[in-house]
């Protein structure tokens, strides 16, 4: 079993939600970003996503938008951020680890090349938004070949005769985006998160989470009791903006973390 698989029949038998944070490699510049990455498993992650960089990160609301810039004025690249995943590996063989971002970065830096060296530094998975399921073949087709989780995107307007082409190919799991719209957004009401979950079961065994517009505990539970999963990015990557030093960016995502996993962990 894979390390995703893992963790989340774990927490099925614990009877509660995995708490899924997003942070972007290289925010605000590599040794902090990589302090927190390596704090959030013991601040109660359950699953990481690591965003890669990219100039363009279209499905992205000003958070983080501002955090893709504010890495890449850091010099942040794919190759340092991969390196990041390596030292994160080196303390930690248990965390299912996600890279998260866009088909642009992948391609410039190699197929063939990235997927080796991923799964050589220890990704888990990928999730990549910008490449619908029509062109499985340039990345989920060989990423899973060589044991690369692909996580699909599914939305509020990804209808009953679209899921399952959505739906092939995927694996570890399935992220509902619950808000029509950029990371950050408003939130969904959780009558339409009840429905869309029991849509999704209907098509997918895969566990389901659900992020956008997640950003206290109290909504982390909320989720919690209706999802396998609850994802949260921008509400910790607004403590990296906010921060006057780095210590204290490191400290606000990992606080912020700490009592989202407390909202998760309580919930049931």
């Amino acid at each position: 079993m894979s390390r995703l698989q893992t963790r989340f029949a774990e927490l099925k038998q614990q009877n509660r939600a995995a708490l899924v944070t997003f942070v972007t490699a290289g925010d605000p510049g590599y040794d902090t970003s990589l302090a927190i990455l390596k704090g959030l498993p013991k601040a109660g992650a359950d699953v990481i996503e690591l965003g890669m960089p990219f100039t363009d990160p279209m499905a992205d609301g000003p958070a983080i938008q501002l955090a893709n810039i504010r890495a890449l004025a850091a010099k942040q690249n794919l190759a340092k951020t991969l390196q990041m995943v390596r030292e994160f590996r080196a303390e930690n063989n248990e965390t299912p680890l996600v890279l998260m971002g866009y088909f642009n970065p992948i391609h410039h830096y190699g197929v063939p090349r990235f997927i080796a060296d991923a799964k050589a530094a220890g990704v888990d998975g990928l999730i990549v938004v910008d490449l619908p399921p029509e062109h499985n073949g340039e990345l989920c087709d060989p990423a899973q070949a060589a044991g690369l989780d692909f996580i699909r995107l599914t939305t509020p307007t990804t209808d009953d005769a679209r899921l399952p082409t959505v739906l092939n190919g995927s694996s570890g799991f399935v992220y509902y985006v619950s808000v029509a719209g950029v990371t950050g957004a408003g939130s969904a009401t959780l009558e339409h998160v009840e429905e869309a979950v029991a849509r999704l079961r209907r098509h997918t065994d895969l566990p389901i989470s659900i992020g956008f517009g997640i950003r206290t505990p109290e909504q982390a539970a909320a989720i919690a009791r209706l999802a396998d999963g609850v994802v949260v990015g921008s509400a910790l990557i607004d403590h990296i903006a906010n921060a006057t030093t780095d210590e204290q960016a490191v400290d606000g995502v990992l606080s912020l973390c700490a009592a989202l996993a407390e909202g998760v962990r309580t919930a049931r």
